[in-house]
């Protein structure tokens, strides 16, 4: 009986527990990533939030004409 309680103690201790591995996994690739400067950063969100501007505009415009020009086809 002995015998059997020092193997299976030794496989759990060759064994890692799953989730302390990923969370290393993660925070070693977290190290390796190149993060943006902050000029980078706010450059892109401002393309961004320009992009979503003019595309609210374009598509507002494009419902109102749609919807001016079904009103007198149908009225």
């Amino acid at each position: 009986m002995a015998k059997g309680k020092a193997r299976s103690a030794k496989r759990s201790a060759k064994k890692p527990n799953r989730i302390i591995s990923y969370v290393k996994e993660v925070r070693a690739e977290l190290r390796r990533v190149v993060w943006p400067s902050r000029r980078t950063t706010i450059n892109l969100t401002a393309m961004v939030f320009g992009v979503t501007v003019v595309m609210s505009v374009a598509m507002g415009l494009a419902d109102w004409i749609l919807s001016k020009l079904f009103a007198l086809i149908i009225g």
